[in-house]
């Protein structure tokens, strides 16, 4: 049976696919229909924290699953609870807004920081991603994601990426919030200098924005600690988080301030599915299993070797922990003949590889990645 050509007939075009079907996952492993192995560098979008199938997580979550696994926000559940009394420990924020994706928690910190400061202006980054839905793709900043959606919610200003000036430029006393990713992740792994987060923070006392930070890549061990902004040490009011929250389980959050929850009532938003047992579940198992296995420790002692070893083979190697980005030519080209020697790679644009494997991945992992890396020309 030909699923790709069925695949073509009943799913909407909008996905970019390589030509393989994967059946099954192990650790940092993918098996095609034909049993082929893969090592995974993409990790579903830096998703699969914990890598493909593992064990304990599997365990926990199929007993939840014959517990409970839906309910809605019209009841109390304990999952939900134990999942924000943790997340308040690891984030130092107050409250958790749950819901199912990266999108989403974005959708929700735009619309919690409008009310929280009565304002309407939004400040975001040239080459940001935030997501699809139409508030979230109002601060992505690519034209190709975002023009035939317009018009879109405005007002949204797009300031140089690590350029202290221009952001002055575009802050004034209108704006509610500064949306920043600390690493750029979709524009090709960038991080955000520290003297311009530290200026954002300081034009915020200055017109009384509040300041967003996306983590909804760099969340939970990726770069090396368990959220990007501890390379920083600044604390958002409100911060978006999904991806390996649940390590491929879908849930999304935002986490906010007091002084932005003070501000909300019944009814400024909700979600059917957010926060449900199982999803809660799946997020604590995942971070559970992090913290056992230290996880976010091993992030950024592999991801230090890893950089060190392309730096071999590439000329502009960047990131933090196991979020990597390297500059090569025809990108789109040299995915697919490191698919054809079982390596999935992921290219952000015509000149960029992302890498975000599983935290799991050890030395062995890397050394094969570099002989496959360094035999594809």
């Amino acid at each position: 049976m030909d699923w790709i050509e069925k695949e073509k007939k009943l799913i909407p075009q909008v996905y970019k696919r390589q030509n393989i079907i994967f059946e099954r996952g192990e650790g940092c492993y993918l098996y095609d229909l034909n049993g082929k192995k893969y090592l995974d560098l993409v990790a579903g979008i830096a998703t699969v924290a914990i890598g493909h199938s593992h064990p304990e997580f599997i365990l926990r979550v199929s007993e939840q699953l014959n517990k409970l696994v839906h309910v809605s926000n019209l009841y109390y559940t304990i999952p939900q609870i134990a999942l924000a009394e943790k997340l308040q420990k690891l984030t130092g924020l107050d409250r958790f807004f749950f819901c199912n994706s990266g999108t989403e928690a974005m959708e929700a910190s735009l619309k919690f920081a409008r009310k929280a400061t009565g304002k309407k202006k939004f400040v975001a980054f040239k080459n940001a991603f935030h997501g699809r839905t139409m508030g979230a793709l109002s601060v992505t900043y690519k034209e190709k994601f975002r023009k035939a959606f317009e018009p879109l919610i405005q007002p949204v200003e797009f300031a140089n990426f690590n350029e202290i000036a221009d952001l002055e430029r575009k802050v004034d006393k209108e704006t509610s919030a500064v949306i920043l990713e600390l690493i750029q992740g979709e524009a090709g792994v960038f991080p955000a200098e520290k003297e311009f987060v530290k200026a954002i923070f300081e034009l915020k006392e200055k017109f009384d924005f509040l300041v967003i930070f996306d983590e909804v890549q760099t969340g939970f061990g990726r770069t090396g600690k368990w959220f990007a902004k501890e390379h920083y040490g600044f604390q958002p009011d409100i911060m978006a988080m999904a991806k390996a929250m649940g390590s491929g389980f879908p849930i999304g959050c935002s986490s906010i301030k007091e002084e932005v929850a003070k501000k909300l009532e019944k009814g400024d938003h909700g979600s059917t599915f957010g926060g449900n047992p199982l999803a809660c579940t799946a997020s604590l198992a995942t971070i559970e299993i992090i913290e056992k296995y230290g996880l976010v420790e091993n992030a950024e002692k592999m991801g230090n070797y890893f950089m060190k070893r392309l730096k071999e083979l590439f000329s502009e190697v960047r990131g933090k922990g196991l979020m990597i980005g390297f500059k090569i030519a025809n990108a789109e080209e040299f995915v697919k003949k490191a698919l054809d020697k079982g390596l999935v790679l992921n290219a952000t644009s015509d000149d960029n590889i992302r890498l975000v494997p599983p935290l799991v991945i050890g030395k062995k992992e890397i050394d094969l990645a570099i002989e496959i890396l360094s035999s594809l020309g």
